[in-house]
């Protein structure tokens, strides 16, 4: 890939150029020669900057460059692209230096507005010819870095949030950066770039790198999390930013072994890390499918779950006012609780209502009611008749794998007897099950605690669940 910023021969002597990709024409057009006066920024490692300003523009192979007095260093972007596992630790300790050193120097710069795209900034790493120290940091002028950089074809935007500005910019592009070096990945690798930055849809540090220290995976998740209107974290950007520095730098003012922000986990724990891992991207992906499908159709949506539930109204009514809405008449505690988690399973709310009594809690009745709710608006927007939804013990008995889609309900159910009888007024019984949640790839362990009373109809019903989930 043709870099568009970068150090060059410009008469007779070594400068930094930025191809604009523009032949004259264009360039004119566009007014790209305005971008002559805009300002560059050179930082000192000792928080003292200069204004950097473009000497002049030259054409080279019909294409207009942009040029200016050299800085001697390497493009931070290109320093962390070059990292292609976590076991090159030369490569991955030179990227760290250079994401602490673009940190502390766009701290010392304040308020004051410079270019954020990792692309715009070269690192010095050695005393240059133009006296600039060791540790010197070059920021280019922001509008013609990120027009040579959309032109370059790099990936100009990965790093920076456009909802941002100021100090939460700059510890959201840091966070971004820290997380490809100590992770090894970037955290948004999908097309819907900038969604998931508005959403917050990454896998978490934790279980990108389940040994890296834990505070540094906290504070970087923070920074990740500040384009997230519902998930702001209630530290600021300036703190977070200055705690990872914290760690990021030793008390002798260098910066920290990359190895000694990691440390060793037992089988057992990395094991139950890549479970975790498996479960998260799973249950994240049906999530943000489901959200975006929704707000890519919610009219359509919209207008069928209205449909379904004026329907459902209806229904409702007539069946309540009917006398053979469902009961528990004639059976025994043990097969209400049976038929409550059959009735569970087959999105029968109804029959789910006529079990429950008093003031137990209907979570799992509010669950059938919404999954079904769910069900009648899809249906209704794609115009298909009946239920989709598959009882998970009878795909499991006909010999199919869990999970699956459209698949929910409940398996491996054990029912053991704890207390009272048929003969009295009361018995309370333990249930073991997995609970398959709809189009999710992970099971629920739970326990139940079952009370089962004599209503006024001498009919068994259940008047309390007390649940263990794991």
């Amino acid at each position: 890939m043709q870099q568009h910023i970068f150090i060059s021969e410009v008469e007779s002597n070594p400068a930094i150029c930025f191809n604009t990709g523009l032949d004259p024409r264009s360039f004119a057009r566009t007014k790209m020669s305005q971008s002559l006066i805009e300002q560059g920024f050179i930082v000192n490692p000792n928080g003292t900057n200069k204004i950097w300003k473009s000497s002049g523009v030259y054409e080279t192979n019909g294409v207009m460059q942009v040029w200016g007095q050299l800085f001697n260093g390497k493009r931070l972007d290109l320093l962390i692209n070059e990292i292609s596992s976590l076991t090159q630790n030369n490569a991955s300790q030179t990227a760290l230096q250079a994401v602490v050193l673009w940190i502390r120097a766009k701290m010392a710069l304040g308020d004051t507005h410079s270019a954020l795209n990792p692309g715009a900034s070269f690192i010095c790493f050695e005393n240059g010819k133009q006296d600039y120290p060791k540790g010197t940091v070059f920021f280019g002028p922001e509008y013609l870095s990120n027009r040579c950089l959309f032109y370059e074809g790099a990936a100009y935007d990965i790093n920076n949030c456009p909802d941002l500005l100021g100090i939460e910019a700059s510890a959201f592009c840091a966070a971004v950066m820290l997380y490809k070096i100590l992770t090894g990945s970037h955290p948004y690798p999908s097309a819907e770039i900038f969604q998931d930055m508005r959403e917050g849809i990454f896998l978490p540090v934790r279980l990108a790198s389940p040994t890296l220290d834990e505070k540094l995976a906290d504070l970087i998740n923070s920074a990740l999390l500040l384009p997230v209107a519902a998930k702001k974290p209630a530290t600021s950007a300036i703190d977070i930013i200055t705690e990872i520095l914290k760690i990021l730098i030793n008390s002798e003012n260098k910066i920290t072994a990359i190895s000694s922000l990691y440390h060793t986990l037992p089988l057992e724990k990395e094991k139950k890390f890549s479970k975790e891992k498996k479960q998260f991207l799973s249950r994240q992906k049906a999530i943000v499918k489901t959200r975006r499908f929704v707000m890519r159709n919610k009219i359509g949506i919209a207008a069928g779950f209205f449909t379904a539930l004026f329907a459902g109204i209806v229904i409702f009514t007539m069946t309540a006012n009917t006398y053979n809405r469902p009961t528990t008449a004639g059976m025994t505690s043990e097969n209400v609780v049976h038929a409550y988690y059959g009735a569970f399973s087959a999105l029968d709310h109804l029959y789910m209502e006529s079990i429950l009594h008093g003031n137990v809690k209907k979570d799992d009745l509010n669950a059938a009611i919404g999954y079904m709710a769910m069900l009648k608006a899809v249906q209704a927007y794609e115009f298909t008749p009946g239920s989709s939804v598959i009882p998970a013990s009878v795909w499991k008995e006909t010999g199919n794998d869990l999970p699956a889609p459209n698949v929910f309900g409940v398996t491996d159910f054990r029912l053991e007897h704890l207390a009272g009888s048929d003969d009295s007024n009361m018995v309370v019984y333990r249930v073991n099950y997995l609970l398959w949640p709809l189009n999710e790839g992970f099971s629920l362990n739970r326990t139940d605690t079952i009370t089962l009373t004599l209503d006024r109809k001498r009919n068994w019903r259940i008047t309390e669940i007390l649940r263990e989930e794991r």
